[in-house]
């Protein structure tokens, strides 16, 4: 959860630009079902989107353009959802007509370049980047103007595992950056390889743009961009590709490696990754349909059940529940050290979680009040009294945020009896008692 990226960064730290008027994000309880919700909010796309039912919103806004094919907004609205569940030709015809009808849409026009950036097709992102002005996204722009040739080129197997060398605070595993062999945590809070600067200056890195902001807990910093060599990891060796570096750390266990960085989800989603908590290890196979279809039965096989998966920002999202609420659209930054959940005061009285205020948990640069719900789940993964606190939001909660409401979010705790896989070709999750086999 400490480690920062472009966006994070800089918004947490109060620097991102306005994206226009956001959607409510909590109010009056909602609830806890998909079909229940539906029927409360009425046919109300925004709505159904504030709260995070994404097929009920998309139908309504399929409704308006039917009746109004040039509505800016539902076009948007679409194009976001598309983006979300990794849906790019839709996301591109919906969000490139929605800007030639509102071109001062920058929160679209951010989406798209999003829609770009997901598929390595950084050309195409970096004039939308620029349009919008923002010092982070214009750092960003001339990073990707600077990548020259195939951007993350694979060499190596069709898959590797590698050992989890430390569990706590975070998982930590060894890479290789330009021959240099390194420890490194990885975290879905992070973004693609963020790494100390120490290591930047031992590996010579050039930075050909920088911004400056505040972290998740706080720090001023500088931020730097530039262009990575190669990676290793196992088997599988990973070259030219955008990488960030600055003065911050990572935590380290008490007897064990200090962590030079994080591998975060932009580079999980080029492969189908799975974080193997339960059997310590971490897991790289090559996407492919073929690749995929083997996993998926090899999961059926062993009655393993996926959740859906969505993308906002660089933060997986799911269904989750807390106790009997939900199952309601929760994310997974999976950098929160010490503890499994964190939610907002408000989803703890409706999940009718006790907050105790009179123990704090110490939690990304803040004490905060504790919470230990009876029951947290991800699909079939369950968790039982797991440490957690209440803060006051949430990643993507916010004027500058997801625009959707995020029930909770699920972190290192919960997950340390599971293994994670992300598919992000049919955007499923799996977290689930071993790993299911992959050969």
């Amino acid at each position: 959860m400490n480690t920062f990226d472009r966006r994070g960064f800089l918004r947490r730290g109060g620097m991102a630009a306005a994206v226009g008027a956001a959607f409510p994000l909590s109010g009056a309880a909602l609830p806890g079902s998909p079909a229940q919700a539906a029927t409360a909010l009425s046919t109300d796309p925004d709505q159904l989107f504030a709260a995070a039912w994404f097929a009920a919103a998309d139908r309504g806004y399929a409704r308006q353009l039917r009746h109004d094919p040039d509505n800016a907004h539902a076009l948007a609205q679409r194009g976001y959802i598309a983006v979300l569940s990794n849906r790019f030709g839709a996301a591109e015809t919906f969000l490139t007509k929605a800007l030639q009808l509102a071109p001062d849409d920058g929160f679209s026009r951010g989406q798209l370049a999003d829609c770009y950036v997901r598929q390595d097709q950084f050309a195409r992102a970096v004039p939308l980047l620029r349009q919008l002005g923002d010092a982070a996204d214009v750092a960003a722009a001339t990073q990707y103007a600077a990548l020259t040739g195939v951007p993350y080129q694979l060499r190596g197997a069709e898959n590797t595992r590698v050992p989890i060398v430390a569990i706590d605070p975070l998982p930590i595993i060894e890479a290789s950056l330009n021959g240099v062999r390194r420890p490194f945590v990885f975290d879905t809070g992070a973004t693609t390889i963020n790494f100390s600067q120490d290591l930047a200056d031992e590996l010579g890195m050039i930075a050909v743009s920088s911004v400056t902001g505040r972290s998740g807990d706080g720090q001023v910093a500088t931020l730097n961009f530039g262009i990575l060599e190669s990676l290793r990891i196992g088997e599988i060796e990973v070259r030219n590709f955008p990488v960030s570096w600055g003065m911050f750390t990572e935590p380290a266990p008490p007897n064990g490696p200090m962590p030079m960085g994080a591998i975060g989800t932009v580079f999980f989603y080029h492969f189908l990754t799975t974080l193997d908590y339960q059997g310590r290890g971490f897991v790289l196979r090559r996407k492919s349909d073929a690749g995929l279809r083997r996993f998926q039965a090899a999961a059926r096989r062993k009655g393993y059940r996926s959740s859906p998966l969505w993308l906002a920002e660089h933060f997986p999202c799911t269904l989750g529940s807390l106790d009997n609420f939900g199952p309601r659209v929760v994310s997974m930054d999976t950098g929160g050290q010490g503890i499994g959940i964190s939610c907002t005061e408000q989803v703890a009285q409706e999940a009718g979680i006790p907050v105790d205020d009179q123990h704090l948990t110490w939690s990304n640069g803040a004490w905060h009040p504790s919470i230990s719900p009876d029951r947290i789940a991800l699909g079939d993964a369950v968790g039982r009294h797991v440490p957690g606190v209440v803060t006051t939001q949430q990643p993507g909660n916010g004027p500058n945020g997801f625009r959707f409401q995020n029930t909770a979010n699920f972190t290192h705790e919960f997950f340390k009896p599971f293994a994670v896989t992300l598919d992000f070709l049919d955007m499923n999750l799996y977290v689930t008692p071993t790993v299911p086999d992959h050969d």
